[in-house]
């Protein structure tokens, strides 16, 4: 049996046997594509270390955020392309350096009519990512954009941890779908609140945590 030091162990020591028998352990790189939009997905990951950002991206190439996966934790949307032959309508990418278990789209339907762990796994995955869906529309219709940047500096601090960003202006208006104008005119204004640090490529937001 490999040795993944699997972490999922709130399954049977029988699933979690055969998830080190069948799947492919692997690392990607901070900004590394997982899965990409348009693809056939012939394996679903499973997130053993890291953090990866689920996201959609217009043809002006704007990126709308779904939301994060941690640890233990595994893509609803690609557990719905696993279920009919179809292509991936969402771009899976590590934000951070992280290690994931590749699963055989097959073991979907396999495990949930075998181990009930792995349907309440499931289920309670979509029930997961089905909220913060929710919140991500929510964001949208009825935050302003100012609201929605400093959200976005939370929900990145919750999920990792981490109070700072590195990248351009124009990469973080592209994720909240605006300007970069717009976005260093906002950020600029945080700065004269002393909320954020800003320099190069580089924001400083531990102050509006």
């Amino acid at each position: 049996m490999k040795n993944f030091n699997i972490k999922y162990n709130f399954l049977e020591k029988e699933l979690q046997d055969e998830i080190a028998s069948i799947g492919v352990k692997k690392t990607f790189e901070a900004n590394e594509t997982i899965i990409r939009e348009g693809q056939f997905i012939s394996s679903f990951p499973l997130v053993i270390k890291g953090l990866v950002r689920v996201s959609r991206t217009n043809i002006d190439g704007n990126e709308l955020l779904l939301y994060y996966l941690r640890e233990n934790e595994v893509c609803a949307m690609s557990l719905t392309c696993c279920m009919t032959p179809v292509t991936s309508n969402i771009n899976a990418v590590a934000e951070e350096k992280s290690e994931v278990i590749l699963i055989p789209v097959k073991m979907l339907d396999n495990w949930i009519c075998k181990y009930p762990s792995w349907k309440q796994f499931v289920m309670q995955t979509f029930h997961n990512r089905f909220r913060e869906l929710i919140e991500t529309v929510d964001s949208i219709a009825f935050m302003k954009l100012d609201e929605r940047l400093v959200k976005y500096f939370a929900d990145k601090y919750k999920n990792s941890g981490v109070t700072t960003y590195t990248g351009t202006h124009q990469n973080l208006a592209l994720k909240l779908n605006s300007s970069r104008e717009v976005i260093s005119r906002l950020l600029k204004k945080l700065e004269n609140d002393g909320k954020v640090k800003l320099s190069r490529n580089f924001i400083d937001y531990y102050e509006l945590m």
